[in-house]
């Protein structure tokens, strides 16, 4: 095991620039990466310089906000073991299918080939039938590309008894965005705008998506490290039961506290599947072990709750949340019009970040290291030093502080809106130890 050094001397990288088919988030050209471009989280290139930097040789990697698997196919190229947790099924979903394959990339290559047999003699699907489909899927694409994706869903879905069936998923589903012909770009989709396709042929774009993770699936070697993925709360500790042996270190990117709603970005792709076919639904079924990060999810009963769980804990970082949520309150208040909840989102996120730390505190073995990259936030000009924040009440969970590390000037592509705060944020590296 590798312990981190004494000293905030330590050089921890930089995040690399944009390029590689990435933008400070996951890439849509490196390999698994390119699965389906998660609009959250590490880009694999940075996960694995940190990894570098804590220069692991063996044992356990965990990531308590694991999304699509970044930090997982990380951990597996250098041997390490690891365990992902995230509350995301959809997503959850996909990060095992890259990390524990379920199938050969012969057995993906065949399925495709059989699909696009298929295809080429699939009669066109009944417009009229497209009218089951939710109004945001068929906003999103002409109706003779809906025909044919509808129509390809059915010859997946039919399948799904086969092992490469789920590839044959993930590659259909990561063709919607290509093939749209309104803005489906992360985070919101906004079928009332029209944009031209990147693509026009669904068939020929799945095939291209399924070779690429045929590909990659190649790509493995047989001696990678072991991997897991649990789907579920990292709040609760009975989510932790998979983490049977002491964890090395954890390196993972929680949700920031800036409003992105992670459920809502992925609705496109949880309606068209049919995962979920209402707002109601995506509630109930995606969003209910999700941590609070949203004005959306909050709720008056849950910040009463969050504030008395803060009271309760009787440290200097409460104290310092509970000011700030009284700020955030006394803005939102003076607005002449209606303000988004912000003052229900701090105290909910903030005792979730505590009873994180301490799951994974009790999981972690003596000297591990914690490094999470999360970023500031400014709701409404009140300024929220997040990781400052987190880091203090990691300390109050057993943790030992070692360094804060500022990355990147993060929020200028909002400058034109007039109604945002103008603070000045970033993004930082946050890193923990586990004392011996």
């Amino acid at each position: 095991m590798s312990a981190l050094p004494q000293s905030s001397a330590h050089k921890w990288p930089q995040e690399p620039g944009s390029g590689r088919g990435r933008s400070h988030g996951t890439s849509s050209t490196e390999p698994f990466d390119r699965w389906f471009r998660y609009p959250a989280g590490f880009a694999s290139d940075y996960v694995a310089m940190l990894l570098d930097s804590l220069g692991l040789a063996k044992g356990t990697l965990v990531d308590c906000f694991a999304g699509s698997g970044v930090t997982g196919t990380a951990a597996r190229k250098r041997g390490l073991d690891f365990v992902g947790i995230e509350a995301h099924p959809l997503v959850a979903e996909v990060a095992r299918l890259k990390l524990i394959p379920m199938a050969t990339p012969a057995q993906v290559r065949a399925l495709s080939d059989e699909i696009r047999a298929s295809a080429q003699v699939m009669a066109k699907v009944d417009t009229k039938a497209l009218t089951a489909e939710t109004d945001l899927v068929r906003r999103s694409f002409d109706k003779e590309t809906l025909s044919r994706l509808v129509g390809l869903r059915r010859l997946v879905q039919d399948k799904m008894a086969e092992p490469a069936a789920p590839y044959l998923k993930w590659a259909l589903l990561g063709t919607l965005r290509d093939v749209a012909d309104v803005k489906v770009g992360w985070p919101y989709q906004r079928p009332g705008v029209s944009r031209k396709p990147r693509y026009t042929d669904p068939l020929a774009r799945l095939m291209a998506r399924a070779e690429m993770i045929a590909e990659d699936l190649e790509s493995l070697d047989q001696d990678r490290g072991a991997a897991e993925m649990v789907v579920g709360d990292s709040r609760d500790s009975q989510t932790w039961a998979g983490v049977t042996d002491a964890a090395s270190a954890c390196v993972a990117s929680p949700p920031y506290l800036n409003n992105f709603d992670y459920a809502d970005a992925t609705r496109l792709e949880l309606y068209f599947w049919g995962e979920v076919r209402t707002w109601a639904d995506m509630c109930r079924e995606v969003r209910s072990d999700m941590l609070t990060a949203t004005t959306q999810q909050s709720s008056v009963g849950e910040k009463a709750s969050a504030i008395a769980a803060l009271e309760a804990m009787d440290d200097e970082a409460a104290r310092q949340v509970l000011k700030l949520v009284d700020a955030i309150g006394e803005v939102q208040k003076s607005r002449s019009r209606r303000a988004k909840e912000y003052d229900r989102v701090a105290p909910a996120y903030f005792v979730a970040m505590r009873q994180i730390l301490e799951n994974l505190h009790a999981h972690l073995a003596p000297e591990a290291s914690v490094l999470w990259l999360v970023g500031d936030s400014a709701p409404y000009g009140v300024y929220v030093d997040t990781p400052r924040l987190i880091g203090e009440l990691g300390v109050g969970a057993g943790f030992e502080f070692v360094d804060d590390v500022q990355l990147r000037v993060r929020g200028n592509r909002w400058g034109s809106n007039t109604d945002r705060h103008k603070v000045v944020l970033s993004e930082r590296l946050l890193i923990l130890r586990r004392p011996a």
